[in-house]
């Protein structure tokens, strides 16, 4: 749905910024863009290095609770992207012991839908699937999953964890508009997903560990860790999240959570090393993205004899009329192969735009095609708008 850089696009060579550092009274327009040696529209668009190593996929790496997102983080959150309450759950899964707490008593909660918390004992309790939970449209409106800060879902490096899809028959037709309608309104929050692997799914690719679309998505006081999911192709990514058709085109709320965080943690995949979209908004508030890969090769479409892919180290956004904000995020060590070591966005209309406010971008690894700011892949007419912040 993108495309590959090419010569109708303003190129930047031989003008490497070290740093950008952007203050509410001195907004710069361009910073220029960094050269990696790839000629536009041809080759890989430069090889990754360094910038650690995010686990072999598929395996399972041990993974403790943990505070999630950026400490230095402090932009206010709106009320809609607050924590849902959950004082009065449909389910609780778990009787009070670690045991208790099964795989097959969480996908039947998720199946019955409504609030979901937990009693598993008072020490942290990995919950392991075999297969994914799976939303049912009709169960709505609201679906909320509270893990108390204590549980981690993992896909056992085998499995995707959470799935979602307004338009998937198998979870019930709601409306005659399954595109765009406003339930079910999933919530994921004070949870970890990790070790989650969606490379066996096919018709719904992508999205290692969640697989949204349709209705709305909120992420609060998460962590996602180890997740992988196709190691190539030109649009298929999202090792954390991939996200589609959310309801009027209101953005994702990515609230106060981690993906990777660690060197050895992070989240792997051909795009979107921490998340993937087309058509989709995001707003992520004080939140962290490090350690993440995007391994394909490529880009989109993918160059001849290539697979494609390997764009978005953190973030990748393609489409058409969509918003990315970002405030009070640090987006640090996340590592490509094609283009955007931090964030590649693609407005296939030329009518998206880029806002980042009070974040730190700095030390990601790779790739090419910067025509305004190091570490970030976009149109040369996206609007990106960035105060208070630091790109280097």
């Amino acid at each position: 749905m993108s495309e590959n850089p090419g010569s109708t696009r303003q190129w930047l060579f031989g003008s490497t910024v070290s740093a950008c550092v952007i203050g509410a009274a001195s907004l710069f327009s361009a910073c220029g863009g960094g050269s990696s040696g790839a000629m536009p529209g041809g080759g890989s668009g430069g090889t990754s290095s360094g910038g650690g190593s995010g686990g072999t996929p598929g395996t399972v790496v041990p993974i403790q609770p943990g505070d999630p997102g950026n400490p230095a983080g402090t932009c206010p959150i709106p009320a809609e992207a607050m924590l849902e309450n959950v004082s009065t759950p449909t389910t609780v899964v778990g009787t009070g012991t670690a045991d208790s707490c099964t795989p097959d008593a969480f996908i039947a909660a998720v199946a019955a839908g409504g609030i979901i918390t937990f009693n598993c004992g008072p020490d942290a309790k990995t919950i392991t699937l075999t297969k994914p939970a799976k939303v049912f449209n009709d169960k709505g409106p609201k679906i909320v999953i509270d893990g108390g800060g204590k549980v981690i879902l993992s896909g056992g490096g085998t499995t995707r964890i959470l799935y979602m899809n307004t338009c998937d028959q198998n979870q019930v037709w709601t409306t005659s508009h399954c595109d765009n309608q406003d339930s079910p309104q999933l919530t994921v929050q004070n949870l970890t997903f990790a070790n989650a692997n969606s490379k066996n799914e096919t018709k719904y690719d992508g999205g290692g560990a969640i697989y949204a679309s349709g209705g709305r998505l909120k992420v609060i006081n998460s962590r996602f860790m180890n997740n992988v999911c196709a190691d190539s192709g030109p649009d298929v990514g999202g090792a954390g999240i991939r996200a589609f058709q959310q309801y009027n085109n209101l953005p994702v709320y990515v609230v106060n959570s981690t993906f990777g965080g660690a060197d050895g943690m992070g989240n792997t995949c051909s795009n979107g090393g921490g998340i993937s979209s087309i058509g989709v908004s995001w707003t992520i508030l004080n939140s962290l993205f490090s350690y993440n890969h995007a391994i394909g090769n490529g880009g989109n479409p993918a160059t001849s004899g290539t697979p494609g892919g390997g764009s978005g180290g953190a973030i990748y956004n393609d489409g058409n009329k969509m918003t990315l904000s970002l405030c009070g995020t640090r987006i640090e060590y996340n590592d490509v192969k094609a283009y955007g070591s931090a964030i590649f966005f693609v407005s296939n209309d030329h009518t998206g735009d880029i806002k980042i406010d009070s974040s730190v971008i700095t030390n990601n690894i790779g790739g090419s095609w910067y025509p305004k700011y190091p570490q970030i892949s976009q149109h040369d007419d996206t609007p990106i708008v960035v105060t208070n912040s630091t790109i280097q």
